[in-house]
């Protein structure tokens, strides 16, 4: 762990507000705002295309961060993941617009309990994720977003809000990548057209690695062709592996919704 991140922690577990957390200087490319919706605000980061043009349309990556980043600092949202995504090689090759909500301490994107063997899917979204629902129904108004290329990625309790919003809108995204989460079983054939990669560590001990197993036989079971890659010996931090491979960002890019 740096001494940046290290000492940014200390001062969170302190009642201190935290200073920005960045894995270099890429970091800088994402713009801090806060999204206004009935009455809660969402502090979310979100990054720009290279070489960004309102005449252009472009992909947009919805990133739901894990349990241990949630807060209201604008900032510590960023330290998994999203340094690879505002990494220069894939800024140039792969333009698009990123944004990456922080969820406050008290919530969580699904209203679950991450250790259980399944759960089902609640009646409603939970509050920030509905917050986030609407951020993206604004963002596609008030930029040049190709709805067609409108990705979801998580890790952990993001992995689990990545399966709760595909399971609320199979067909709004042009697929998902959720890593080491777990959705709803018998949610599983309203995904069976949607492209789906999943991650998960097998020595996952924070988040069962049958949980991404189950979401992905059920949605096979149901007609499906989802990916999924276990990586071996890995712990809970399989999005490290995933976020650093190159093969991931061509797959997610790749793809489209599917025309009715």
């Amino acid at each position: 762990m740096s001494r940046l991140r290290w000492l940014g922690l200390v001062l969170m577990t302190l009642g201190v507000a935290a200073m920005p957390v960045r894995g270099d200087d890429a970091h800088d490319a994402f713009q801090s705002r806060v999204f206004e919706h009935q009455g809660t605000r969402l502090p979310y980061r979100i990054l720009f295309p290279e070489g960004f043009r309102r005449d252009r349309k472009y992909p947009l990556v919805i990133f739901l961060h894990g349990a241990g980043e949630r807060g209201t600092d604008n900032s510590v949202q960023l330290v998994h993941g999203m340094n690879d995504f505002a990494r220069a090689e894939n800024r140039a090759r792969f333009p698009c617009f990123v944004i990456a909500p922080q969820c406050p301490q008290e919530r969580r994107w699904v209203e679950v309990d991450w250790g259980a063997a399944k759960h089902t899917m609640p009646e409603t979204p939970s509050i920030p994720l509905t917050s986030t629902i609407a951020l993206l129904d604004t963002l596609q108004q008030e930029l040049p977003v190709d709805v067609d290329r409108v990705y979801v990625t998580g890790l952990s309790m993001g992995g689990y809000g990545t399966w709760d919003l595909a399971q609320r809108f199979p067909t709004r995204f042009a697929a998902i990548a959720p890593i080491c989460g777990g959705g709803d079983e018998l949610q599983a054939a309203k995904l069976k057209s949607l492209p789906i990669w999943a991650f998960h560590g097998d020595q996952d001990t924070a988040v069962k690695p049958e949980r991404s197993r189950n979401m992905i036989a059920a949605i096979k079971s149901a007609g499906g062709q989802p990916k999924y890659t276990e990586y071996p010996g890995v712990g809970h931090n399989s999005w490290s592996q995933t976020y650093a491979d190159p093969k991931f960002f061509e797959w997610l890019f790749a793809q489209q919704r599917a025309k009715p």
